[in-house]
């Protein structure tokens, strides 16, 4: 069985000159969407799948973690079920079935992924529950990303935040190097529950599933061993407005020839919001995955190409 460093690709570090020139800042890109599955998640999922003694896996996701531990369990030779939003891109239902995993979809309008997945618990009283973010052995495998980002001495490294699983992990492994980079989230405006929990000073939910293009950040709230770790370590979360977003997938294909979803892009989404924040900083931009529907990307490109001609 191989070690989670020896199975996971390091992430791809990009400098486009072209992005730094436009915006004016010395950015360099993080980017996951190389990583297998093609998102961050398979350090987490890896990591989890490898360590837990059971050999069944129940987890919810709106696709990047289900299909890193639908894949993980098949290298592992373990069962996964996912439950998944209707909602949820069709290229990442596509992959959690394509790595062997079973697939349950539900409309989060009339019952929640945590409430699905109580039920379907009740009949599968030998399986783990994974949460996509809230979990040691998530945020453990999410640190090797913090650790790796060591090496290029950052001033700043700007993390997008759904759940909370990578930007802790990320804070994990920069800690255990002791090096003093502020690290700052990003996060959809329309699911701000994490900026409004680091202004409150305690946990605050979003009331429903925020409706953001990101859905990767499509969460009611950050799981309570990430908020342990954000609470103290994360400097700021700064909300990104879905313009924004629209604007970070652009730039991302447009300036720096890389694909990646709208979760993806609040990282840079954040720049693009307030600007000022990282001049004359060494800015780290972390691109958290690329599986981003076909559909969407595509409205999303021609939507900011006619809005450029006009």
């Amino acid at each position: 069985m191989s070690s989670l460093l020896e199975t996971i690709r390091p992430t791809t570090f990009v400098v486009s000159q072209k992005l730094r020139e436009k915006l004016g800042l010395e950015i360099t890109i993080a980017t996951e969407t190389f990583q297998h599955t093609g998102s961050f998640k398979f350090r987490a999922a890896y990591n989890l799948a490898q360590n837990i003694p059971k050999d069944e896996i129940l987890t919810a996701s709106s696709g990047n973690f289900g299909q890193a531990l639908a894949y993980a369990c098949k290298l592992l030779g373990k069962k996964c079920t996912v439950v998944m939003p209707v909602t949820s891109a069709q290229v990442k239902i596509d992959a959690v079935r394509g790595f062997g995993a079973t697939v349950d979809l539900v409309d989060t309008t009339r019952l929640g992924r945590n409430e699905r997945v109580a039920q379907l618990a009740a009949d599968m009283p030998d399986a783990y529950f994974a949460s996509a973010y809230d979990d040691d052995f998530v945020i453990d495998g999410n640190s090797t990303l913090g650790d790796e980002l060591v090496a290029k001495d950052f001033d700043i490294v700007v993390s997008p935040v759904g759940g909370g699983g990578l930007i802790s992990g990320i804070v994990k492994g920069l800690k255990r190097h002791v090096k003093p980079t502020v690290v700052l989230g990003a996060e959809p405006l329309l699911g701000n529950d994490a900026a409004r929990s680091l202004r409150a000073g305690e946990l605050i939910k979003n009331e429903t599933e925020p409706s953001t293009i990101a859905d990767g950040a499509r969460t009611i709230s950050l799981g309570n061993r990430n908020w342990a770790i954000i609470k103290d370590n994360v400097q700021k979360i700064i909300e990104v407005s879905e313009e924004k977003i629209s604007e970070a997938v652009q730039l991302y294909f447009g300036s720096a020839n890389l694909k990646c979803e709208p979760t993806g892009a609040l990282s840079l989404g954040a720049v693009l919001e307030q600007p000022q924040i990282f001049e004359g900083k060494k800015t780290c931009l972390v691109v958290s995955g690329g599986n981003v529907d076909p559909a969407v990307y595509s409205n999303i490109l021609l939507s900011r190409a006619v809005k450029a001609v006009t």
